[in-house]
């Protein structure tokens, strides 16, 4: 693949406001930081809403609302809609705002894993909103659910809309439940595989572990897949880069690290995507443009939302 597609994750549910001042949380820096994150090179903005007060993930189809279109009035970038919400929400929650808008992309997550984000209270001690501590303690005995039904439901809900899903596989596991339905026909190629790592609970981080998801996943998909690599924390750009060399694309943005380099956090999500480009650029590719990565997945167009 001579292009590569940078997708941005926003703001997430994993991180929480009292861990960077740069989080966005409100609609209008939701926004603002989209729009720069496209136009820093983002092709997709991965989307999730919060409570404009206290910052804890709202998955109500009303808190999308509040910024969605105006997104769309300001870039040409392909808008992702989670359904991951938060561990903490059902899927009957968390596919409603896909539900209802439509999008062009959606995420999924392809199996149940433990989602362990306690150890973050190592390194964070003062917390804003008493529901911050609470949801990083909690996290010692969570268990992210995303069973067979709930996906089948989950890839039923939206096969009217013609929204295409972001398969997230934590562990390779993920990849055999994904490949479960490609097998009875529920999800048709090409598809994106956005292969995590580096959540404890999942896969690490390791080039090995990186190496092995690779091999599993042509093995299973041979040419009916793109992939892409999302590496937590302080992997971020070097898994990045990684993907990138290996003919894969890229997800960056404050859901998945709040760092720009050892100590330093990043001020913008845009910030991490010219990171993420200099990478790209650096290896003698090119970063693909909206409409080219709409091609390369086939995806139904902006004209087909419902925002």
């Amino acid at each position: 693949m001579s292009k590569v597609i940078i997708t941005c994750a926003v703001t997430g549910a994993i991180h929480t406001p009292s861990m960077s001042r740069h989080l966005p949380v409100t609609p209008e820096e939701i926004i603002e930081a989209s729009v720069g994150a496209a136009q820093a090179g983002a092709a997709i903005i991965h989307l999730h809403a919060r409570d404009p007060v206290t910052g804890k993930p709202d998955q109500s189809p009303d808190a999308f609302a509040q910024f969605l279109p105006q997104i769309k009035a300001r870039t040409d970038a392909v808008l992702n809609v989670t359904s991951g919400g938060s561990p903490y929400m059902t899927i009957e929650e968390r596919i409603q705002p896909s539900m209802r808008f439509a999008p062009e992309v959606a995420s999924l997550n392809m199996g149940s894993m433990n989602f362990a984000l306690f150890p973050m209270l190592a390194r964070f001690k003062e917390f804003k909103h008493a529901w911050e501590r609470e949801a990083l303690e909690a996290s010692r005995d969570l268990i992210f659910r995303n069973t067979f039904r709930d996906i089948e439901y989950a890839l039923a809900q939206c096969a009217s809309n013609d929204t295409r899903f972001e398969f997230e596989c934590y562990d390779v596991s993920h990849l055999y439940n994904l490949a479960h339905f490609v097998e009875r026909g529920l999800v048709k190629a090409p598809f994106f595989v956005q292969t995590v790592f580096g959540i404890l609970g999942g896969i690490g981080s390791h080039p090995e572990d990186v190496l092995h998801m690779k091999r599993t996943a042509d093995r299973l998909f041979g040419d009916d897949y793109r992939w892409s690599v999302l590496g937590t924390g302080k992997d971020q750009l070097r898994l990045a880069a990684m993907s990138a060399s290996m003919g894969g694309n890229v997800r960056v943005g404050l859901e998945d690290s709040l760092w720009l380099g050892r100590g330093t956090l990043a001020e913008s999500n845009a910030a991490q995507v010219l990171q993420a480009r200099q990478i790209i650029e650096g290896l003698g590719l090119e970063i693909a443009s909206p409409d080219e990565a709409r091609e390369m997945l086939q995806l139904k167009g902006i004209g087909k939302v419902k925002f």
